[in-house]
């Protein structure tokens, strides 16, 4: 097995007692003497258990469980409770927690509580695999509104960078939901070209068009009474903007060729890695479908604004593709870690999974080395040092934000380049498309303009 399971209890003979039970049945065990020691090995790794005592010194059980909720949300918490408490468990079941265990128990009743728990976790099931890991204020701030908004009927718009985990988040989301005993449904917007996008979503009568030899039903009927996932949305040709935009509004939809339309009832959550407002104020997108769409807005930060995430992901990441034979798991070497948080992570953590699942096919051992990753482009890669220098140097004082340094870091760098975008992008190390992203988000659309301008203006002046 290769299962983690962190227990907590402030009594040294019981942590003993149920260390020893689980080691047996060849569950990893790490042990904690109270909550906050137990909040520090949260943030160190990845567990796939916790089972705590529900009365401790300072802080309680059921105070550990919604930190467990706000780190690792797929976490299953089961309580260790005596007979005069069991009220507060039953309380605490009710925020979350999977189960509770009346103390003195067996170990064979300990055995099956952490045998149910342990199936019960979604990423079990490859059709409900979603697991987010956070420890970042600003993204467990989210996924807290997230949680509530899955409660209801809102049409959600999740806006964040490719490979923060966009689908992910709506897969939570849907599995959150009311409706998660129903179809998930994803279509991505800008995969497919606008007459081929149009019949996936809405569907085809037979003979609706040549090669239409059957009827087809489309992603929304698939998606009746489930969720509707449409990701890049922001992708979408102007014309099936108008024709979603009825769907929203009258719940039908109507079949390429049909007569009569569908009626349909589906949730929708859009994804976009655009900033939806600017595409608004160009015209690129219907300003009354952003309305209907923005009921509920989620954003994902990037992985470099959360870099205390890197270590719980690639910890994570790791224990998904580093079982090597026997029982044993690849762990990350304080040099190859140091290497992870360095790095800017254009891709993400799309792209850290990818790396870490890169280096692993090939690490030759128990512990995945600095020479063992295919790291990465260098120019994405500065140390401690040089940050604080490069900052000095653009005029980045203490408590700056990380954006801010972004947006400033882009202008200095397209006045260095004269406006050409290419240049300052390959200078940045991201894509060109990155990079108008970039430029969208921050309202710089004209700087890479005005940058060519200002340096023809100092050539004639200098003529």
């Amino acid at each position: 097995m290769d299962e983690e399971i962190l227990v907590v209890d402030d009594e040294p003979q019981m942590l003993i007692a149920v260390q020893e039970t689980l080691r047996r049945k060849g569950y990893g065990i790490t042990t904690a003497g109270s909550v906050m020691e137990a909040l520090c090995r949260l943030k160190e790794k990845y567990y796939h258990l916790v089972l705590t005592d529900m009365r401790m010194p300072e802080l309680s059980g059921l105070d550990l469980l919604k930190k467990v909720q706000s780190l690792s949300p797929q976490t299953p918490v089961v309580l260790l409770t005596a007979y005069g408490t069991i009220q507060n468990a039953v309380d605490a079941m009710r925020h979350g927690a999977y189960d509770y265990l009346l103390k003195p128990f067996s170990s064979e009743a300990l055995e099956r509580v952490v045998r149910r728990a342990l199936d019960s976790i979604p990423q079990k099931n490859e059709k409900t695999a979603h697991t987010i890991l956070t420890q970042d204020p600003d993204f467990s701030r989210t996924l807290e509104l997230a949680a509530q908004a899955a409660a209801t009927e809102a049409t959600i718009l999740i806006e964040a960078e490719s490979g923060t985990g966009k689908e992910l988040l709506a897969r939570m989301l849907h599995q959150k939901s009311g409706r998660s005993n129903n179809d998930f449904v994803a279509v991505n917007c800008a995969a497919l070209p606008e007459n081929l996008l149009e019949s996936e979503l809405f569907g085809f009568e037979k003979g609706a068009f040549t090669g239409a030899i059957s009827s087809k039903p489309g992603k929304f009927e698939l998606a009746n009474e489930g969720t509707l996932l449409l990701d890049e949305i922001g992708e979408m040709a102007s014309i099936l903007q108008a024709k979603l935009l009825r769907v929203l509004q009258e719940k039908e939809v109507d079949r390429i060729g049909g007569r009569t339309p569908v009626s349909i009832n589906v949730r929708i959550i859009a994804t976009t890695n655009r900033d939806l407002q600017e595409l608004v104020r160009r015209g690129d997108f219907r300003q009354d479908l952003f309305y209907r769409l923005n009921v509920v807005r989620l954003t994902i930060p990037p992985l470099r604004e959360r870099r205390k995430d890197i270590p719980l992901l690639a910890d994570f990441f790791c224990k998904k593709y580093g079982k090597h034979s026997g029982e044993n798991s690849v762990a990350l070497s304080s040099d190859a870690l140091d290497r992870l948080m360095r790095y800017s992570w254009p891709g993400n953590v799309r792209e850290l999974e990818n790396t870490i699942q890169r280096a692993l096919a090939f690490c030759p051992g128990e512990n995945l080395r600095v020479e063992d990753l295919p790291l990465l482009n260098p120019q994405s890669e500065i140390s401690a040092s040089e940050t604080e220098t490069k900052s000095h140097e653009l005029g980045f004082s203490a408590g700056v934000t990380m954006r801010e340094m972004e947006r400033q870091l882009i202008c200095r760098t397209l006045e260095d380049t004269g406006g050409n975008r290419t240049r300052a992008a390959k200078s940045l190390g991201i894509s060109l498309r990155t990079l108008r992203n970039k430029l969208n988000e921050f309202g710089l659309q004209d700087r890479g303009l005005q940058g060519r301008q200002a340096k023809s203006a100092h050539s004639h002046a200098s003529v």
